[in-house]
């Protein structure tokens, strides 16, 4: 009854706006906007009416579409940040198509950027709680020893947390890592990191946009309950070759694109990156073992698209990603090798086609697997005892996606769509030999699952003042005997109080039907995706915020482009799940009896909540840019088997959190760039005390000298971690990071060095603790504190042709 009283309500909604619209003769134009030089499609360009408050903006593609009364004559502008804008004239008349190319506006002239132009304004937008940064922008910010990371940026911004020290995981808004849907051109990446975590799986060079919705999310995402980080591809340079990479001191990259016809209707980029760690610390592991032992790792990634203009109307475009890491460990005194390697591979396959100037779709064909393995041997005293241990855990997917996007007026715009994906999960699978005993094997079987979703939203403008994004989810969910259909309202409003302020508020529920167990909470490769199931119920958050948004129109270094964001939020999630104390999946113990148990039996189901305020002011544009954000939160779980059933801070739970980021352009050949961060410290469980277990048959010896009494025979050491769960508050996290950006254009190409310091005033911020006895006072045992990165400098090469 409820599903059907959201769709009716919206229909209503549409088919009333359409008639209105039927009344005045219009005149539509549409085309694509892209760049100059490379023709690469520009998103989120802003299409407007000079003066007035009527416009839009270009969608995934490039593609905008506007329908105006008939008049004489009329001016269109379009502006997009870090590109000088263009003002055209036509007589509207009759339907037209009009493709606009935008020019790089140079940064050091505040006048060429009109940052503060009509249609850029975030007072105006209806979206709040989203995060754009320019790939620009992102390739000045400091980074841990030169790796330009999106990721890492995205966790300087208010509402997002890290992990820890060094890590890529995100937290948003109370949510764990599981609850990020991260799309890369319409594939979702399981696991983003290279180096446990150290470093994203996304090289910036590839990157044409990223943006983080986290909040108030658009009827068009479902499937996670805190945010989407969706990120699109380059499609490559249509007019000539052009490249870029760089070399620093633990990784290389290289992308090259260009056209794959002279007619300019296709192109291709292809980027790679590769580290090369495993030859740096070769020599030094050989040194320390005299050659007794053999450790490697390195990691690599490697992005490719290509696109093809079938016509006027016809587009067809393929991505893909492939990326691994790989570990290896050999001890030749004990005769064992050990492997590891994970990653993700994608491939997405779209066709565009136009139907009319107002009516654009889109078909998406979609691949996505992740997939992990360890490898263990070990050979005995003798041939014939060899032990082997093999464990692969993954998920594979298989989609269909369906858009399309509708533009009656300007005022009005309509999107309709939906999708459909196979899962196939694989929790574990545990090979355990032994040539004297012979072979047991511990097998979880394929889980095979269907999630869909259908969905329709309306974008509307009913007067200069207000605005409204509305619309409904409908979800859907299958595995063998279950079955779930659950519908997902969203709403936005943005109500313009004076030009360049307004006041927003959004509502969206959402569910979450896959779920990530961890142990460790820092998102190691270890961590198993499972599904829903008859006894797992899907996770589901609802979500409240309220905020304003101001635009400062000022002229000078410091206010040119300024705006500011405050929102605060309130987040309850349900059905959250989490392994009970003491358990853990990897059925290795006793792989013959492991089939009987269920990875259910070792979790437990509960709830939390999550509310603050975020505050943003940014500025995207001009010599100086940069923003500063400080989010003040609280997070809380509740299960009924953990910490007696009370509610407890969970690990990444952080009371404050600022970020202040800086960038200057000093002249066209020095860049200066600084981040200071500040964090609350996470809460942990840690032992309060230890204690020494005496079983029968112990020897007990007593020194005299220092009055320490122990057993030297059979005797065992107890942690006692207390009553409390995350009783804890790690030290808080700090640290400054420094750069410099020394640039040189030559006649071909241009080349930019860069010098910068991690953690510039050696900061030592916890990564974990550990109870110890101390070494100076036997008897004394003390917690102590293990850091991870002191100072970090680095340097780096980095080309363009």
């Amino acid at each position: 009854m409820r599903l059907k009283l959201y769709f009716s309500l919206l229909l209503l909604l549409i088919g009333y706006r359409l008639q209105a619209q039927r009344q005045a003769n219009r005149v539509t134009i549409s085309g694509y906007v892209r760049e100059t030089g490379s023709q690469e499609a520009l998103i989120g360009v802003n299409v407007y009416v000079p003066g007035t408050s009527t416009g839009t903006t270009t969608n995934t593609y490039g593609f905008y579409s506007i329908s105006l009364p008939e008049q004489d004559s009329i001016r269109l502008a379009y502006s997009f940040v870090g590109y000088a804008t263009v003002e055209i004239s036509s007589q509207l008349r009759q339907d037209q198509t009009r493709n606009v190319v935008l020019t790089p506006g140079n940064l050091l002239e505040e006048v060429a950027i009109k940052a503060s132009a009509k249609g850029e304004k975030v007072s105006e937008s209806v979206q709040m709680s989203t995060i754009d940064i320019p790939i620009r922008q992102i390739k000045k910010v400091p980074a841990f020893l030169g790796e330009k990371d999106v990721l890492k940026v995205l966790q300087l911004m208010p509402g997002i947390q890290k992990g820890s020290e060094g890590q890529t995981g995100i937290y948003v808004r109370g949510g764990g890592p599981d609850q990020n849907l991260i799309i890369l051109d319409d594939a979702v990446v399981y696991n983003a990191s290279h180096l446990f975590g150290f470093f994203s799986v996304f090289n910036g060079d590839a990157i044409k946009s990223v943006e983080l919705i986290k909040g108030g999310f658009p009827a068009r995402f479902g499937g996670r309950l805190s945010s989407v980080i969706e990120m699109n591809l380059k499609d490559g340079n249509r007019e000539k070759l052009h490249g870029e990479g760089g070399i620093g001191l633990i990784a290389s990259r290289l992308t090259l694109e260009g056209p794959l016809t002279k007619n300019r209707k296709s192109s291709f980029l292809i980027s790679g990156r590769r580290t090369y760690l495993d030859i740096l610390a070769a020599p030094l592991v050989n040194a320390e073992t005299r050659g007794q032992s053999q450790i490697g790792y390195y990691f690599y990634d490697l992005n490719a698209k290509a696109n093809y203009d079938l016509g006027e109307k016809d587009k067809v475009y393929l991505s893909g990603y492939f990326g691994r890491d790989k570990f290896h460990a050999r001890d030749k005194t004990n005769d064992t090798d050990t492997d590891l390697s994970w990653g993700n591979a994608t491939a997405t396959l779209r066709w565009n086609h136009l139907f009319s100037q107002k009516l654009f779709s889109n078909l998406s064909l979609i691949f996505s697997n992740y997939k992990f393995q360890i490898g263990s041997a070990e050979r005995g005293t003798t041939d014939n005892q060899l032990y082997s241990l093999q464990y692969n855990s993954g998920i594979r997917d298989v989609s269909v996606k369906y858009d399309v996007d509708y533009y009656p007026a300007p005022d009005h715009s309509v999107r309709v769509g939906v999708q459909s994906t196979y899962h196939r999960f694989t929790p574990s699978a545990v090979v355990l030999q032994n040539a004297a005993i012979n072979q047991y094997r511990s097998t979880v079987s394929n889980i095979d699952v269907l999630e869909s979703g259908i969905y329709a939203e309306d974008t509307w403008r009913p007067s200069s003042r207000l605005r409204l994004n509305g619309g409904v989810r409908v979800s859907l969910f299958q595995q063998k005997e279950i079955s779930y259909v659950r519908p997902e309202p969203r709403l936005s409003v943005a109500y313009t109080l004076k030009p360049d302020l307004s006041v927003k508020a959004s509502y969206a529920l959402m569910n979450q039907y896959i779920h990530l167990l961890s142990n460790t909470g820092i998102g190691l490769p270890t961590d198993l995706w499972v599904p829903t199931t008859d006894r797992v119920k899907p996770q589901q958050s609802e979500q409240v915020a309220v905020g304003i948004a101001k635009d400062f129109n000022g002229q000078s270094l410091f206010t040119n482009g300024l705006t500011l964001t405050v929102e605060g939020y309130y987040k309850r999630m349900n059905n959250i799940i989490n392994y009970k104390e003491g358990a853990s999946f990897l059925l290795i113990n006793d792989p013959t009896s492991a089939n009987s148990v269920r990875w259910e039996d070792n979790i437990t189901s509960g709830k939390g909540w999550s509310y603050g305020a975020e505050f943003l002011l940014q500025k995207k544009v001009g010599r100086f840019s940069g923003w500063a954000g400080y989010t003040l939160s609280w997070t809380q779980w509740q299960f009924a088997e953990l910490n007696n059933g009370r509610p407890f801070y969970p690990r990444y739970d952080r009371r404050h959190d600022i970020s202040l980021v800086g960038i200057y352009e000093l002249n066209k050949r020095i860049t200066l760039s600084a981040t200071w961060v500040y964090g609350t410290g996470n809460a942990l469980t840690v032992p309060v005390s230890r204690y020494d277990v005496y079983p029968p048959g112990g020897s007990l010896l007593y020194d005299r000298i220092g009055g320490v009494a122990s057993y030297f025979q059979n005797n065992r050491t107890v942690d006692n971690y207390g009553a409390e769960k995350n009783s804890f508050r790690a030290e808080a996290y700090h640290r400054f990071d420094l750069s410099i950006q020394f640039h040189k254009q030559k006649k071909h190409h241009e080349r930019t060095w860069e010098v910068s310091v991690y953690n510039l005033y050696n900061r030592r911020n916890p990564y974990f603790y550990k109870l110890e006895r101390d070494t100076n006072q036997p008897e004394r045992i003390g917690l102590f504190r293990y850091s991870v990165f002191p100072i970090v400098p680095s340097v780096s090469y980095n080309f363009t042709f």
